[in-house]
């Protein structure tokens, strides 16, 4: 639900799956064929995992972080990982980048000139985002919703950036 003021966008987990699956459909009706998805952790995990299971391809993973300051609101200096987890061996091929979203989109313009310039097997690589704001400078070859106003996003699952094991000893307490 986006607020009044097209400041925040609350999203439940249903709407987080339809959206992943809407982006789905999208790739699926654009007729492109992959060999592999290639998420960006954390953000693009999810999606991914997702993505990965319905058109039936092996998951790869490269993680990158930039956003770790109070509680994960604060975008910082952008660290991408030095080797990427792939099962088969080398990423290679046709390749699904998968990301939660496009939100300033540097982080999506240098992982894509990380694997143009690096990863000379890559031989087509395309990127699918749920969400592509007003703001960024990335434009995913795949989107869903398009978001002019570049809302902060509340994901479903962001509780857990601040929960710690002792809250969880409270909550789940058996004694």
């Amino acid at each position: 639900m986006l607020t009044e003021d097209g400041k925040h966008l609350y999203v439940s987990y249903h709407e987080y799956n339809c959206l992943i699956e809407k982006l789905a459909l999208i790739i699926h009706r654009s007729g492109w064929e992959f060999d592999t998805v290639l998420c960006l952790a954390r953000g693009g995990m999810r999606p991914g995992d997702i993505i990965s299971r319905i058109f039936q391809k092996p998951l790869a993973v490269m993680s990158t972080s930039s956003y770790r300051a109070q509680a994960g609101t604060v975008q910082g200096h952008l660290n991408i990982a030095k080797y990427i987890t792939t099962p088969k061996g080398e990423l290679s091929g046709r390749v699904l980048l998968v990301d939660d979203l496009a939100d300033t989109g540097h982080t999506l313009v240098e992982v894509v000139k990380l694997l143009r310039e690096g990863y000379p097997p890559i031989t087509e690589l395309r990127t699918a985002v749920l969400w592509t704001k007003g703001i960024s400078v990335f434009k995913a070859d795949y989107s869903v919703e398009d978001l002019p106003t570049s809302p902060w996003i509340h994901q479903p699952f962001e509780n857990y950036d601040e929960m710690r094991p002792e809250e969880l000893e409270r909550k789940w307490s058996l004694s």
